[in-house]
């Protein structure tokens, strides 16, 4: 294989929920110039994208990618666009183009130069079969457009590992729950607008029952584990490489209802479940990460309080600044 052009980083899907806070912590350790963010659309003018270098980038377009990869002296791709669970289902197709279409432009691009891959997966990978507390070693049998790209992706990343010698990782996220960037058209967004409503009107309706349990976790807490996974020693890694179940925190919709109503007295919220219940319904309660935490070292740091705090904290402060 190549030696890849340089050493810088290349991030898709920078303006997403993940990019947004992943690009900044990179450039904060790496340095502002080490880090291209891109994506199909235009930063907003006062954003913090505006401070480093950003180019306009379809994941689609292969012949772009590479160009870039050259010119830019790019090592390592942080993969983040996707169409997410929600949207996915609304548009099959395109779901199926970008996140398994894009997914073969980034990894020939690495094949091609020699780079180094970050490319989540999801828990949308697991099906109605799961056990409610999936193991990582688990049947993938989703019913989710989405969750089918993701277990594709997976095995994309697999083979390009064994027969090209490409080094992929991946983390299978729960439910991402950050204030920076809004949720973008995933069956978990109730988790992210729940807090704005909170401030914003004091009552939210929530699409998800108030039973639905699903693995959830903080954005700090995502972030960190993906530099963590990068940061791994390759030998370490064992067969879970390109989808490492990571835990963070279970909770019910009704129990994180009930924790923002602690916070803000007067909170009220109900539960009107729609085409997304079907989607929840499909995925486990939690994961177990013990791969993870062996073969990297990974323990989440955020529980369910600590994490309403933060976002009150930073949601509040934002809306008063």
């Amino acid at each position: 294989m190549a030696e890849a052009p340089g050493d810088r980083i290349l991030v898709t899907g920078a303006l997403g929920q993940i990019g947004t806070e992943l690009v900044s912590t990179l450039r904060k350790r790496y340095g502002r110039d080490a880090v291209l963010a891109t994506d199909i659309r235009d930063p907003d003018q006062d954003s913090n994208f505006s401070q480093g270098p950003f180019a306009k980038l379809s994941v689609l377009d292969g012949e772009s990618m590479e160009r870039i990869v050259v010119e830019e002296g790019i090592g390592t791709i942080f993969h983040l666009a996707a169409i997410l669970s929600a949207t996915g289902e609304k548009d099959p197709e395109l779901c199926q183009r970008v996140n398994v279409g894009g997914t073969v432009c980034v990894l020939e691009a690495a094949r091609d130069f020699g780079l180094r891959v970050f490319s989540p997966s999801s828990i949308a990978v697991f099906g109605p079969d799961s056990l409610k507390t999936a193991p990582q070693s688990s049947p993938l049998n989703p019913t989710t457009i989405y969750g089918k790209t993701k277990v594709t992706g997976e095995v994309l990343g697999m083979n390009y590992w064994k027969q090209y010698g490409v080094d992929v990782r991946g983390i299978r996220f729960p439910g991402l729950v950050s204030w920076k960037a809004p949720a973008g058209g995933g069956t978990t967004d109730y988790a992210v607008d729940i807090f704005r409503a909170a401030l914003d009107d004091g009552h939210y309706e929530c699409f998800v029952s108030e039973e639905t349990r699903l693995p959830m976790m903080y954005i700090d807490d995502a972030i960190r584990a993906t530099e963590n996974l990068m940061d791994a020693d390759k030998a370490h890694l064992g067969t879970s490489r390109v989808g490492y179940n990571i835990r963070g925190i279970s909770f019910t919709a009704g129990e994180l209802a009930d924790a923002i109503a602690e916070k803000i007295p007067g909170f009220t919220c109900n539960f009107v479940p729609d085409f997304r219940q079907k989607v929840a319904d499909s995925w486990p309660d939690d994961v177990d990460d013990m791969s993870a935490r062996e073969d990297w070292g990974w323990k989440a740091e955020y529980d369910l309080d600590k994490m309403v705090d933060e976002m009150l904290f930073n949601l509040s402060k934002n809306q008063s600044s």
